[in-house]
């Protein structure tokens, strides 16, 4: 029988690979938006796979990008409760009178 690439396979890597690059040289935003569409395609990909598994081959790709793309989206999910923290710390610190600028 001949095999033959499965659709979407490198797409779902290239998406978990970018999901985490983006979410630590870039910002977070992007890494997620990148690990979304990563875990969409991945579940196409799944489901064509699940259908006839011996028409198809690089399905580890899919796993790896899933895999990945999970966490891109967790660090990207670390990078947004910690800038919110940062920058909460930032406007207490205002409100409170503390970076007055009176020395």
């Amino acid at each position: 029988m001949n095999q033959q690439p499965l659709p979407g396979a490198s797409t779902v890597l290239t998406m978990g690979i970018l999901s985490i690059v983006g979410t630590l040289f870039c910002c977070g935003p992007f890494g997620a938006i990148f690990s979304i569409i990563g875990l969409v395609k991945a579940k196409t990909a799944n489901q064509l796979y699940q259908q006839n598994p011996e028409n198809y081959t690089d399905y580890s790709n899919v796993k790896t990008g899933k895999i990945l793309s999970y966490i891109g989206l967790a660090l990207s999910l670390i990078y947004l409760v910690l800038s919110i923290l940062y920058f909460g710390l930032i406007v207490a610190a205002i409100t409170t009178g503390e970076l007055s600028g009176e020395f």
